[in-house]
This record gives C-alpha cells, structure tokens and sequence, in this order.
C-alpha cells in the first residue's frame, strides 16, 4: 500500500495553485515543511490552514510537504483532499463554506450566447473568469482534464462552486463522458450548481441516467432546487437522435453541439465554412426549436482569428443557433456582439409589437401592419428580439411583457 501521494502543480509557469505531498504516518501528529515566495507573511496563516483540512479530514498523523505558488486556501484545501483520498487516509471531506454572493438561482429562459470553458484542475483561470461578463462559466471536467487528474479536478472544482465568485454568470459544471460523469455529481450538485453539460450525449436514456443521480443527490442533500441539463451533440449518432435527447427530461434545457468531436466521427476535416457540418448543425437546431430549448452552436478552435470568429458567430445566428462557446475570454464580447439585434431589426420587432397592441385594444384577434396578416409566432419573435434589444442595453423596457404578450398570442 502506498504510503505517499501528491495532487496540484508546481512549476515556473503556475500561479495560484500548489504541490501538495502527503506521507502517511501512526503516530506524531501533523508534521508540515513549507516552500513558498510568501512564506514570511503569509507562512504561519498556511501552516494553520493545513493543520485545519487535515484535522477536518479526520487525519491525525501524517507529513505534508507543500510547495506553494500563491494558492488560495479553497486551492489548498483541495490540493490536500485530493492528495488524502488518494492514500485512502480521508476519512470525511473539508468543504469550504458557500460564499453568500454565490447563493442565486438562475432561469429557464434566461439567455446563453457566451459560455466560456475553464479546465477544472486549472485554478488562476478560474479566478478571474467572472470579469469578462459571460453569461456562463462551465468548470470542465472533461476533455481539459488528463485522466489521471480527474478526481483531483473535481474536488478542485466543488471548492470553486462554493469559493469563486461568478460575477452573477450561470455557474456550469461539464462531467465527463457517462458512466464515469455520474460519479462526479456526489461532488458537485450538492454546491448551487446550476446547469450539468453532458458530453458526447447519444440518447435520451444518458440524460435520464444524469437526471435521476441527480435528483437522488439533491432529495439526499435536503435541497429543494432545480438543476438544468445542457447534453452536447458530438458524434453521428448523437445527431440523429437529437430530438430524443432533446425531450428527454423537463430539466433539458439547451443542447449544444461540439464539431471537433462530430467532424473526427464523420471522418473529415472541420473547415472555416462549416459546409461539412451544416447539416448536423440544422438538424439540431430544428428538434431544440420543436423541443421549445435553445440550441447552442459549438466553440471557436482558432482564438486568434477574431474576423473569422466574428463571421462564423453571424452567421450561427442566421441559422438558429442562440449562443456559442468560448475557450477564451477574448472571444466572449465577439459572440455577445455578434448575436446582438440590429437597428433595422429591432424597430421591425417594435412595430410589430405595436400592432398587437392596437389589435388587442379593438379587441381583434387578428393582427395586421398595412396589408400583411401577422402570424402569433412572428409576434413571439419580435418580443424575443426587443428581449434582446433590452439584455444589451439597445432600449428600455416596455410596460407589456414577453408573457402577456405569448400567452394573447397562443389564445
């Protein structure tokens, strides 16, 4: 059996994470060398810290070796549990607390044009994540995470949920590819996470599978909340049955789509144009529009091509799409512009909006601007337009809201 373990990173080019070494011992308590730049300020507050998560865990004996490279104490904290459970010396888990501007739910509806990707074993890129504004931030245990980082990354990433501030983002976890990505809800659904991206989802059953762990873990947890699904399309398979996964569960409420993958499984080259995916990419966006979800377009490979980034984002727009993903905070405000409503199309949408209004106060059902008979859905989308209009700051809002407005329109 193995006396010794080691979690985290150390190196030139790391910041705010540590190496952290464990050695198991029977007896003389907790024993603690220290290597860190701060050593002389902050160097007795480290020590305590360690002696705490240790004690919390429920060790008693042990030598910790760390090297530090200005970790936080939720890094550390992790650095350690991750380190303990690998020896199998963690007898219970040292959370730290909710901070209180973490405790908010999110919306059904709300909009996600931009998700930015963070690796989940990666700590100063979650840092700072917040301050560019996306409207979600997905901590990822999947494709960034190396496999045997895997449960380093996940304690990592239940301490994020409750240390890091998401400057009001939807707070999203991506697990990695099922079976494995159930046993990373235990770690993170009991932590306000609100939204759970399934990987290289192929039927409806995985989403199922995902759904009841979690509702098992919140009954267990004793709270009453809603988590939402977003699956995400990679493979041939997963194309053809995205309406299946689609409606799935009453908790699906995006679907993304990821092309590299999909590409690599129609055994061809991803190309700037997208030809050789518009047809997975339409198919998912008709069964999330029949399926009343949003479908999110895939990420953008090549972060320095911000033109090229500019003219796919559009032209995902024109084709349904209602948002995409990022892989670098310099492409969240590209996106966000990109899906923002134009001049032309916002006063279309208000005097379309205007119409309804006349027609309601004569008391017609039919609505009519010159001689163009106007269909309730196009009114459904003219509201969803000045939405948008208002999300980016474009007008203010009206005193009749989306939900009058559907609600005369589907009578």
């Amino acid at each position: 059996m193995d006396t010794t373990a080691t979690a985290g990173n150390s190196g030139e080019q790391i910041r705010s994470d540590c190496l952290v070494r464990i050695r198991s011992e029977k007896s003389g308590g907790i024993h603690i060398g220290l290597e860190s730049k701060v050593s002389s300020l902050f160097g007795e507050q480290i020590r305590q810290q360690i002696r705490d998560v240790m004690h919390g865990m429920g060790i008693r004996h042990a030598r910790v070796e760390m090297e530090d490279s200005g970790a936080l104490p939720f890094v550390i904290a992790a650095r350690l549990e991750a380190a303990a459970r690998k020896l199998g010396i963690c007898k219970k888990s040292w959370i730290p607390e909710m901070i209180s501007g973490n405790v908010y739910e999110t919306e059904r509806e709300r909009f996600r044009f931009t998700r930015l990707y963070i690796p989940g074993n990666t700590p100063r890129m979650m840092l700072n994540a917040g301050i560019h504004q996306p409207d979600g931030i997905i901590l990822d245990l999947e494709d960034s995470v190396s496999p045997d980082r895997k449960e380093e990354a996940r304690i990592l990433v239940r301490n994020a949920l409750c240390q890091v501030d998401f400057y009001g983002a939807e707070r999203m976890v991506r697990i990695n590819q099922l079976p494995r990505g159930l046993e990373d809800l235990g770690d993170i659904v009991p932590h306000h996470v609100h939204m759970i991206l399934i990987p290289k989802c192929e039927t409806g059953r995985q989403v199922q599978l995902v759904d009841e762990r979690v509702r098992a873990i919140l009954t267990a947890s004793g709270l009453d909340r809603v988590v939402y699904y977003m699956p995400i399309i990679e493979s041939c398979l997963g194309v053809e049955h995205a309406h299946e996964i689609a409606t799935s569960s009453d908790r699906v409420v995006a679907m993304a789509i990821g092309l590299e993958d999909y590409t690599a499984d129609l055994g061809v080259k991803r190309t700037a144009s997208g030809v050789e995916s518009l047809y997975a990419r339409t198919r998912m966006v008709n069964a999330c529009k029949a399926a009343g979800i949003q479908p999110i377009d895939s990420v953008f490979s090549d972060v320095d091509n911000v033109e090229s980034l500019r003219t796919n984002a559009v032209h995902s727009r024109a084709l349904g799409f209602e948002g995409m993903g990022c892989i670098h905070p310099r492409q969240v405000a590209v996106i966000r512009d990109a899906f923002r409503p134009g001049e032309e199309e916002i006063r279309y949408a208000e005097e379309i909006i205007a119409a309804f209004h006349d027609a309601e106060a004569r008391g017609e059902g039919v609505i009519a601007i010159g001689s163009k008979m106007i269909d309730p859905p196009v009114v459904k989308r003219a509201w969803q337009t000045v939405e948008l209009a208002i999300r980016f700051g474009l007008r203010d809002r009206p005193g009749t809201s989306s939900q009058q407005i559907n609600e005369s329109s589907n009578q």
